[in-house]
Order: structure tokens, then C-alpha cells, then sequence
């Protein structure tokens, strides 16, 4: 009898979240960007300010609310620590350029309701003599005309790794000592 009871509990918590918990499909929460052509040139001339150091230009196509968020989880920056960002990095770095591949698309109800713009690409510069390529995905957010919200990844410890710098890790005891 408990062999029945538990396989019955085990077959519930196995078929109970494909049949009763079930998220919506991508095709039932997405569908074709109607301004996704307008939409990619948003980011488009956003990109390319940012490349051609036109941060005046950069800065008009976010919104004041803009809202940036990675490359690791849980960062975030507001559209002015983006912008300077930007500029103390163009302070450093020569030789800037980019290659991407865009894509667009409306994401129709949820905590992402809205119009996006994903880019597949690499970032390359040169700083302190040394030539770094950063491949990076970035999905944003575009709303009347202006980037709200943006979401990159990429690897900051290649990153660091390619401009001279050794992961070290410091191995202490005390947090063990408290236990």
C-alpha cells in the first residue's frame, strides 16, 4: 500500500505541472514586432552614436526612465551612470567597433509586455595596447521611439582575463572558525 501511495504522489508531481501548470507557448506570448523596422534603427542609431562617441546622441534615444540591467544579474544602471559609463570608456579605449545581427519582435502580455529588439553581436577595442572582442547579446526595450529598458550579457572575467588581469582566489578559514 505505501509503494501505491508513493508512486501515486511521485505521478502527480510529475504530470501535474505539464497538465495543470502549463506557461504559455512562445506563439501564444510573441508575435511580430509591427514597428520592428523602426525599432532596430532605434537601437541601430543608438549603437552606432555610442561607437561614433556622439553620447548626446546616445543619450536622446534612451528614455529618462531607461533602465540597464547586466552584464551580471542583479546590475542595474540608470540611463546617466549609463552615459558616463560610456564616456570614461571612450576615454580609454581605441579602435572601436561592432557587428551585429538584429531581430524584432512583441512580447504581448507579462512582466515583458512590449516591443523588442535583440542584437547578436561583438564589441571589439583596443585599451592599453591590447585588442579585446567581446561577444554580447542585447534585447531592448523600445518604447514611443526611445530604448526604456535593456537587458547584455557577457563574460566580465574574459574580459579582464584578455586586458592582463589574474583570477586570484584568497582562501581564509575564519568563516569557518564562526561555525
Amino acid at each position: 500500500m505505501k509503494v501505491l501511495r508513493a508512486s501515486a504522489i511521485v505521478l502527480l508531481i510529475l504530470i501535474g505541472p505539464v497538465s495543470w501548470g502549463q506557461e504559455k507557448s512562445y506563439t501564444d506570448n510573441m508575435m511580430v514586432n509591427p514597428s520592428g523596422k523602426e525599432d532596430i534603427k532605434v537601437v541601430t542609431n543608438y549603437i552606432d552614436a555610442l561607437m561614433g562617441h556622439k553620447m548626446d546622441i546616445a543619450a536622446d534615444l534612451l528614455s529618462d526612465s531607461y533602465v540597464g540591467s547586466g552584464p551580471s544579474f542583479g546590475e542595474t544602471e540608470t540611463k546617466a551612470e549609463y552615459i558616463n559609463f560610456w564616456k570614461e570608456a571612450h576615454a580609454v579605449r581605441s579602435n572601436q567597433n561592432k557587428d551585429f545581427v538584429s531581430h524584432s519582435f512583441r512580447v504581448v502580455d507579462g512582466n515583458l509586455k512590449g516591443d523588442w529588439v535583440s542584437i547578436w553581436g561583438t564589441y571589439t577595442f583596443t585599451q592599453n595596447t591590447i585588442e579585446v572582442n567581446l561577444p554580447y547579446p542585447l534585447t531592448a526595450m523600445v518604447t514611443n521611439g526611445k530604448i526604456a529598458r535593456s537587458n547584455i550579457y557577457y563574460d566580465k572575467l574574459a574580459i579582464n582575463t584578455a586586458m592582463g588581469y589574474e583570477l586570484t582566489i584568497q582562501k581564509t578559514i575564519e568563516p569557518y572558525l564562526k561555525a
